[in-house]
Formats: C-alpha cells, structure tokens, sequence
C-alpha cells in the first residue's frame, strides 16, 4: 500500500482551464518549506511525492525538489499539462534529476476541445509532443483527466484513441471536477451532471479493462461506477485504510487526509455500499442528490478487487461499522437539502 504527498510547488500556470480548482495565488514556495514538506512525509514512512501546482515545470524549485526527494528515498512524479516537456532536453533534465513518473493532463483526444478547456493555443499538439517523449526517456506515463460537459459524452473515445496512439500508457484516472470556487464560479458551464458522463465513463472503464489496463475515478459515486467500483480513488482508499498529505499554497495550507467522505443523501441510507462509498461531492450545493440511488449488492466482493485477496474479518468488521458514519464537514444540512430538493431538476 502506498502512500504519496501532494506538493504544490507553484500556483503559476500557461493554461488557463475554465475548471481549474488550483489558479494563481501570489503564494511562492520557498526551499526551506519544500525541503521541509519532503523531510516530513519521509518521516511518516511515505513512499513517493507528487510534484504538483498550477504547473510544476514553470517553478524554480522543480530540479532542486527532484534532487532532494531522490536524497530522502523518496520516488517522485509530476503532474503536469506537458507544455514545457515537449522540450525533449528539458524532459530529459527532469529524468536525470529524479523524475520517475508523469501525470499528463489530458482533456479530450480532440484538439479543439482540449484547447478550449485550458484556453492555451496548441496546447493538445504539445502535449501530445511531450507524451511522444516518454518511452525513449526510460519513465513511465498515466493520463489525467477532468471530467466536465465539453468531454462527457466521449471519454471512451479518447482512451482508445490514447491507447491507439501511445500503447505504453498503462493507466488513466478520471476527476470530476470540483465546482466549487476559482474558475468553476466564472464558468459554471462546465459543470456536468452525473448521468451525463455515466455512459461513456463506463464505457471507457470497460475498455481499459478489456486491455488490461488499470484506472481511477475521483468524486464519483459508485452508483455512477458499479461494474467498476474498485477503481473509485476514495474506496480504495477506504478499503485499504490509507491516507494522503497535500500541501497547498492557498489558505488551506498543509492537509492531512485521513477521510474520504463527501455528502450523502437519502439513497446513501439504504444502500449496502454506504460504508465504501464517500458519496457526493459538493452535495446539495452544485450536485443534486436526488441524481444518487442504492445499491443492494455485498460489498465484500469490491473489497476482495481492492485487495487482491480476501479480506481479514477484521477488516470487514472496521469498514461495516463505517454505515451512516457522515463527513463533520463535507455533509450538508438538513436545511441545505430541504431548499436543494424544492429546486427544480
């Protein structure tokens, strides 16, 4: 089980995705902080840290945070939109200081709507470029995607063209995208309902798993995932009893996440995944719970796929006392939902 930091080295970014939950902040990172965060997540036994921002590759602290999480055993990946790794010299530099694993941010196999999204000229061509990059540099790729109204009726689509193109790439993860603040505020068009990717997302899982791929879905539910609810990046989590730090270079400051719960409605107290599940995000605020329903499946045989194996009685024990446990923070009100119910739908 591993366990992996989030450092936001900078908020600073080329691209300015009409969804992104991370814009500029004035807020820079010093070194002492950077090397500060990597000494503690060694410290707590992590296994790695993901280089995040804004855009990473744009910060001055990138070579020297490779450096150091090389130094303190620590395996280090990058999320990043690819702009400047399409540079094959700098991509190269990057893989001599540290760098093992890229997350390319990749909205859409069509160029125009992935340009749209990000609102940067050529930004599908030069990521591409830089996803071209990666085998003869000896590291490995995954595919971030953000999940939203412009891409929702054909992710399938864009993983097999993906695996078409670049059959190295052995893993995609899918983010429904936090509607909350920054730029979601001034483009709320963007935001989809759930039954709007449903399709397609299932879809796409089948695919992948159809080639023997692996994948992650974050802030979906899993009665929008069901034939696929392993995958779900917070019931694993759950499951596996982990946790994550994210450092943030916003007022939020140092998280340290030891629970994945959203909100939950109604349906959430009759279904049988309840324990496994960590609900809706944004519930009753952008995302209607009446989109949610039970389901009256075990949930042993998705804990036996998180796992591998079977799991300890022990174990069982621990996630079903979790039934009707609710987030102090994430679960909105009975007043909050009342009002989000006499909303039209």
């Amino acid at each position: 089980m591993a366990n992996l930091g989030y450092l936001q080295l900078t908020r600073n970014c080329y691209q300015r995705c009409r969804f992104c939950s991370n814009p500029p902040t004035g807020v820079d990172l010093t070194e002492a902080e950077m090397r500060g965060m990597i000494d503690e997540l060694a410290e707590m036994g992590y296994d790695g840290v993901i280089l995040t921002g804004g855009e990473p590759s744009l910060s001055a602290l990138l070579f020297p945070a490779l450096a150091y999480a090389a130094e303190r055993g620590l395996y280090s990946r990058m999320i990043t939109n690819g702009q400047l790794l399409a540079d094959k010299e700098f991509f190269a530099r990057c893989v001599d200081a540290g760098l093992r694993h890229v997350h390319m941010s990749l909205h859409s196999y069509r160029p125009e709507v992935h340009d749209f999204i990000t609102k940067y000229p050529r930004a599908w061509e030069t990521l591409v470029t830089a996803l071209g990059h990666v085998p003869a540099l000896g590291i490995t790729a995954d595919i971030n995607t953000v999940i939203n109204v412009y891409n929702a009726d054909h992710l399938h689509e864009t993983v097999m063209w993906l695996v078409d193109r670049f059959p190295f790439i052995r893993h995609f993860v899918w983010n429904n995208m936090d509607p909350d603040g920054n730029r979601a505020e001034e483009n709320p068009d963007c935001i989809p309902r759930h039954h709007e990717f449903q399709v397609s997302l299932e879809l796409a899982m089948d695919y992948l798993h159809r080639t023997g791929r692996t994948f992650r879905a974050e802030r979906v539910p899993l009665c929008f995932m069901p034939r696929f609810a392993w995958a779900s990046t917070e019931t694993r989590k759950i499951i596996k009893e982990e946790e994550r730090c994210i450092r943030f270079l916003d007022q939020k400051g140092f998280v340290h996440q030891v629970e994945f719960l959203h909100g939950k409605g109604e349906a959430c107290d009759h279904c049988r995944w309840d324990p496994i599940c960590a609900g809706m995000y944004s519930m009753a605020k952008t995302y209607d719970e009446r989109e949610l329903s039970p389901q009256f499946e075990d949930l042993t045989p998705v804990m036996r796929a998180v796992l591998g194996e079977e799991p300890a009685p022990a174990l069982v024990e621990r996630i079903q006392a979790r039934r009707g446990r609710r987030s102090p923070t994430e679960q909105p009100p009975p007043a909050q939902r009342a009002a989000a119910w006499a909303r039209a739908w």
